[in-house]
């Protein structure tokens, strides 16, 4: 992940990230390195499975670290003292409701790092988020997504 690009990140999402980090430098590291000594007692490289099964994971985490390491390195962390209520923003817990069946949910708007569906955890760069951006309450957006166009309200904008 390399990047000159500023990457938003809210409090909380920048303590999950070093928290990630520090665990894959001295928990994982030292498990992984565990298992390559471990895996040489299994004969020869060529024709042992685990051994290269811990050098793959090996890579993985120095790959995860290095990654975690560029995010921090162009990290903004956004202030919630920062975050408007008068607008959706990044850090912004918005309402929306569903125009088609009424059905209302809250997303929360995070940078593209932090992003997770399954939290409503949006990316201001996914494409319901960047239709919210910017929006006041009670303005309509219209966005395509997989299922077709939906059309949303903006019910309330919260911290």
């Amino acid at each position: 992940m390399q990047t000159d690009k500023e990457i938003l990140l809210t409090a909380s999402g920048l303590k999950k990230i070093e928290l990630e980090l520090e665990e894959l430098r001295s928990v994982h590291r030292k498990r992984v390195a565990d298992r390559i000594r471990d895996s040489k007692q299994f004969g020869e490289f060529s024709e042992n499975s685990e051994y290269e099964d811990a050098k793959t994971e090996q890579a993985f985490v120095e790959g995860r670290i290095e990654e975690l390491k560029q995010v921090l390195m162009h990290a903004a962390v956004i202030d919630e003292a920062d975050v408007m209520t008068d607008v959706v923003g990044v850090g912004s817990i918005v309402k929306v409701r569903d125009l088609e069946n009424s059905d209302e949910w809250e997303f929360f708007i995070v940078g593209s790092v932090e992003a997770n569906p399954g939290e409503d955890k949006i990316s201001n760069e996914s494409p319901v988020g960047e239709a919210l951006m910017g929006r006041k309450v009670g303005n309509t957006v219209e966005v395509e997504i997989p299922a077709g166009l939906a059309r949303y309200q903006v019910v309330s904008i919260r911290k």
